[in-house]
Formats: structure tokens, sequence, C-alpha cells
């Protein structure tokens, strides 16, 4: 059974934002702001180049999670799909003209 239509888009557009900051807003909680300046760019480095994506932290296959290991630090990164007011969740987070999407990068005892 393919993919649905719908769940390809926002795997795309999240993997855009992710690797390369396209169309959203990438967030770094006050954890990761506190790491040295070289350990946040090896924890941004690690989460554009992230492609571990499994059934079990992909479930609906869109690309919205994942979690990495920067010494002693685990990381999480999350995606989520606001409307374009930032006030609500997005009606349709498939469409870019109606969704704002926010890549958060955290520590993963922050989550």
């Amino acid at each position: 059974m393919g993919m649905r239509e719908d769940v390809l888009v926002i795997r795309r557009l999240n993997d855009d934002l992710r690797q390369k900051g396209q169309d959203g807003r990438v967030l770094m909680t006050q954890g990761i702001q506190a790491l040295p300046q070289e350990v946040i760019q090896k924890v941004i480095d690690a989460v554009k180049a992230f492609d571990d994506f499994t059934p079990d932290n992909d479930p609906h296959g869109e690309h919205d999670f994942g979690s990495v290991r920067i010494g002693e630090n685990a990381i999480f990164w999350k995606i989520d799909y606001y409307d374009r007011s930032m006030e609500a969740g997005s009606p349709d987070p498939a469409d870019p003209e109606v969704t704002t999407r926010v890549l958060t990068i955290m520590l993963a005892d922050e989550y």
C-alpha cells in the first residue's frame, strides 16, 4: 500500500525545513542555547543529516521527529504545524500557504 499523497508532501516540506531551513522557523530551547557554540553547530548538523526514520519513530511517515546524540547530550527535534497567525494548529499541514512549520531542537530532558 503506497503512502498518501498529502503525507509525501508533508514529508518533503518537513525535510526542506530540517535540512535547508526553508519555509518555516527553527527554534532552539534554552538548554541547547546554553551549550558551547561548537556543540550547537554539531547539533544543527546532526539534525540536518538525520535520516534514521523507522515505523517506531515515524509512524505517520511525516519525518516530524527524531533524536540524535552529541557527546553526553541526547537531543530531540520535532516539527509542529501552525496556522499562519501562529495561534492555532494548521488546517492543512500539506498546504504551505496556510501552514507555518516550526522545528524545535531541545535537550531530551527538556521534552
